[in-house]
């Protein structure tokens, strides 16, 4: 190649090259006049300036107080009585004399079986025994007879004794009518069928008219006896010497029983007994609490969140439980200096009840948490403290945000004036 077809090109790649420095140069200038309006100082990168940046938090301060230990686990509400009604004589349902969902007392008629085929059988065992009472009055007259006449020689004695083994035999015929009569009055009893227990009538199975058995299955109507109701929940077989010496003790634990998500409280009670074995299979044991339901917020078969009361801690050291981080070393909290700086102590968290929580060391009373604003924090990272009601981490980083934002449009409309 010659000089002269080397010296254009030559010339535009040392043009191309002047571009590309001139871009880089103006970048940088861009980059470090962008930094200075952000606040950083002279010598120092924008990530200092940043880091120096106070961080909007709110804290609370560690105190002094009572907290209750609670032992919560999965409980089923439970009915103290619950009976399936059947049938006891066979029959046709004549009468269906409750509303589904009634609340009825013990002994409440709930229906009737036709009672004449036990009106005969009645009619049958009184004609009978009215018969064998004759025959037995007759029988006696004559034994008294036969008797006068052995004793006077004119009569046999095996003719006496024949005729006093008859009487004994119309007594006990006698005795055996008075079983049928009564039989049949109980049969006739039968007939209406009545609630065994106080409490609420469930949905009706069979509809008058059918025919019904004492082997039905699914019999006429289940009542569940709501006041008073059960909840038999399971605890960890650990926490049942606890429960145990405290009720050794004398003292009543209370029990409360939420809804599913524990949010809402339904109903308070207290612990009657645990079970008398601990479940191999899955390390737990049962416990049954009595609770009055006057309101009826229990409900047979309802799953609830048992939370049972074993005692009080007095003048534990308190924490908000937001202030409670969680990493690789266990559990921390961000702790305010007189400096306004936080610094990162590890604490031992025992009970929690609601929103706070006591630790057994690590922080003292008097002292700052952070509650709000710990996702942004480090160690040594100073802080602002504002009050938990207006000062939010989202905030203050879109109000940041906004302002970096404005910064460069104000570049970049700079930039262009000077253009």
């Amino acid at each position: 190649m010659s000089s002269e077809q080397a010296g254009p090109a030559g010339r535009r790649f040392r043009a191309l090259v002047g571009i590309l420095l001139a871009g880089l140069a103006a970048a940088f200038a861009y980059l470090h006049w962008s930094d200075a309006q952000n606040g950083a100082h002279p010598g120092r990168s924008g990530r200092a300036g940043a880091r120096d940046r106070p961080v909007p938090v709110v804290a609370e301060a560690v105190r002094t107080g009572d907290i209750k230990v609670y032992l919560t686990g999965l409980g089923t509400v439970t009915p103290r009585n619950m009976v399936t009604v059947r049938t006891q004589v066979d029959g046709q349902l004549i009468r269906v004399a409750f509303r589904e969902g009634q609340m009825v007392q013990a002994g409440d008629l709930l229906a009737e079986i036709d009672p004449r085929p036990y009106q005969v059988q009645l009619l049958q065992a009184e004609g009978a025994l009215a018969r064998d009472r004759a025959m037995l009055d007759n029988a006696r007259v004559d034994l008294k007879r036969y008797k006068t006449l052995y004793h006077q020689d004119s009569g046999s004695q095996q003719q006496w004794e024949t005729q006093q083994a008859l009487v004994e035999q119309y007594q006990g015929a006698v005795k055996t009518d008075e079983g049928q009569i009564e039989s049949a009055k109980l049969q006739l009893t039968y007939c209406q069928i009545r609630s065994p227990i106080p409490g609420r009538v469930g949905l009706r199975q069979v509809d008058p008219g059918n025919i019904v058995h004492t082997s039905d299955a699914t019999g006429l109507v289940v009542v569940t006896e709501l006041k008073p109701i059960f909840v038999v929940f399971t605890l960890p077989a650990d926490d049942l010497p606890e429960v145990l010496k405290q009720m050794r003790s004398g003292r009543r634990l209370p029990v409360e029983v939420f809804n599913r998500d524990h949010k809402t409280m339904l109903a308070t009670g207290f612990l009657l007994t645990p079970d008398n074995q601990i479940d191999p299979t899955t390390g737990t044991v049962r416990l049954k609490a009595q609770f009055p339901n006057e309101d009826e917020g229990l409900f047979p078969n309802q799953f609830v969140n048992a939370r049972l009361l074993v005692r009080t801690l007095r003048d534990a050291t308190l924490i908000p439980t937001a202030a409670i981080q969680r990493g690789v070393q266990g559990t921390y909290v961000y702790v305010v200096g007189a400096d306004q700086r936080v610094s990162a102590r590890p604490v031992k968290l025992g009970p929690t009840e609601g929103e706070l929580a006591a630790v057994d060391r690590g922080v003292q009373p008097g002292e700052l948490v952070v509650v709000d604003g710990a996702d942004k924090l480090r160690e040594g990272a100073k802080v602002e403290l504002g009050a938990r009601n207006q000062t939010s981490s989202k905030p203050a980083t879109a109000a940041a945000d906004k302002d970096r934002g404005g910064s460069q449009n104000q570049g970049r409309h700079r930039r262009r004036a000077e253009q």
